[in-house]
């Protein structure tokens, strides 16, 4: 009976563990801030890309997607109006997720490139698409 307990309480000290790492491990800007227009997309099922032109100027659109990632929660890793990364985190568990951003004037409006990616995790159950469309305009 005490070995049972004792693997039990070392099985609750590693999920603890690893929980703790998930939420507090570093997140380093030379890997995860990246340019979503030439980035190839990752070899897992957990991200969502978008390139679309919305008829907006570039600052209104920088302007509403960080009141969108803001209000979510979100903190930026790196970058500009023109070219940022924020880290999102999944609401249970506090996972990190990376969404990068390209803004560019074309036509008189703004061309979004966005590529949303977990960090974690083999799928993201469409996670980073619905943040995309609540983040950007349509």
């Amino acid at each position: 009976m005490r070995i049972a307990l004792w693997i039990a309480g070392l099985l609750l000290v590693l999920v603890v563990a690893l929980a703790l790492w998930v939420r507090l491990a570093p997140s380093d800007p030379a890997r995860w801030h990246v340019d979503p227009a030439t980035t190839a997309d990752p070899t897992t099922p957990n991200f969502a890309r978008v390139d679309r032109v919305v008829a907006l100027p570039p600052a209104e659109v920088a302007a509403r997607i960080a009141a969108m990632a803001s209000a979510e929660g979100a903190v930026r890793l790196a970058g500009d109006d023109t070219h940022a990364t924020w880290i999102a985190r999944t609401r249970l568990m506090g996972y990190p997720d990376y969404v990068s951003l390209r803004l560019t004037p074309e036509g008189g409006g703004t061309r979004i490139q966005a590529l949303s990616r977990s960090r974690f995790g083999q799928g993201d159950m469409g996670v980073n698409a619905a943040r995309l469309a609540r983040w950007l305009p349509q």
